[in-house]
Formats: C-alpha cells, sequence, structure tokens
C-alpha cells in the first residue's frame, strides 16, 4: 500500500507541475471568433470548447455531426452523410425544401443546396470522422463552421426550427 501512496504522490507532483494551454478566448470573450465569424449559437457547446482547447478538426467535426442529426429529424430519414442529403433535399421529393421548387430557379437553388450539403459532408465531416491524424488550423476550423452556420441558417430562413443544444 505505502508503494501506491508513494506513486500516486510523484504522479500528482509531476502534474501539478504541468500546465495546460488555457485558450486567450476565455479572458477576453468579447473577441472570441466565434463572435466576429458570427458562427451558429445552436452548435453544441463542445464545438466552442473544442475550439477553445485548441482541437479544431474535432470541433468541426461535433459541428457537421449536429447537422447531420439536425437533417435525420427534420427529414425523418434515417441515413447519413451524403445519402442523408441527397435524399433529404432531392428536387423531385424533398424531405426538407428550402425553396418552394415551383420556378426552374426554385429548383436549381434546392438541387444546389443538396449539393452544398452533401459535399460539405464528404468533403468536410468524413475525412474528420474516418482519419485520426487530421489537424486543422484554427482559420481552417473557423471557415468549416462559417459554412456550417450558413447551411443551418438556410434551414431557420426556409421555417425549420432547430434543436436546442445546451449540451
Amino acid at each position: 500500500m505505502d508503494n501506491r501512496i508513494r506513486v500516486f504522490e510523484r504522479i500528482a507532483r509531476v502534474a501539478a507541475r504541468v500546465q495546460l494551454p488555457v485558450s486567450p478566448y476565455r479572458e477576453h470573450p468579447i473577441d472570441h471568433p466565434f463572435d466576429v465569424r458570427d458562427i451558429h449559437p445552436k452548435f453544441p457547446i463542445q464545438v466552442r470548447t473544442l475550439f477553445d482547447d485548441g482541437h479544431f478538426a474535432q470541433a468541426t467535426f461535433e459541428a457537421y455531426k449536429y447537422i447531420d442529426n439536425e437533417i435525420q429529424r427534420l427529414s425523418g430519414i434515417h441515413e447519413s452523410g451524403k445519402k442523408l442529403m441527397m435524399r433529404a433535399f432531392s428536387e423531385e421529393s424533398p424531405a426538407i425544401r428550402v425553396t418552394a421548387t415551383g420556378t426552374v430557379t426554385e429548383r436549381d437553388i434546392q438541387e444546389g443546396y443538396k449539393f452544398i450539403f452533401a459535399g460539405s459532408s464528404l468533403a468536410i465531416r468524413n475525412p474528420r470522422a474516418h482519419e485520426h491524424s487530421i489537424v486543422d488550423a484554427a482559420d481552417t476550423c473557423l471557415d468549416h463552421l462559417s459554412i456550417a452556420s450558413h447551411l443551418l441558417r438556410r434551414l431557420e430562413d426556409s421555417g425549420y426550427e432547430l434543436s436546442n443544444t445546451a449540451t
């Protein structure tokens, strides 16, 4: 038992000397890049926490996972990723309409958003879900989150209510 206590004490003393990086945004929240970039407030809190802790690829992944879950919920389609987006935003019989689809222009917009949602799932979310070695810079993460924020706002502008994510 004495040996375990000594090992624990040694670990505790070493851990006390280790300082984890603290985000400069926690001290000055008004200057936070999420506010500057107008990142959508409905993203789960862990998106901002991961960003603040420097886990930019994981923050991006969590934001796009939220989008995927919202599209599943709003559409009632139990797919994921590209398949979900292609079905949910289909021009022929969309489960989610971002336009009235009555004119050629409206159908083009519907089709375009189908591809933007599907493409962001393929090009942004999937690599971060399937590859362990992706490291993003803060600006790359913010660019990805800006795209994701636009997609959420388009859903809201089309009359859809997004889930609250206090967790």
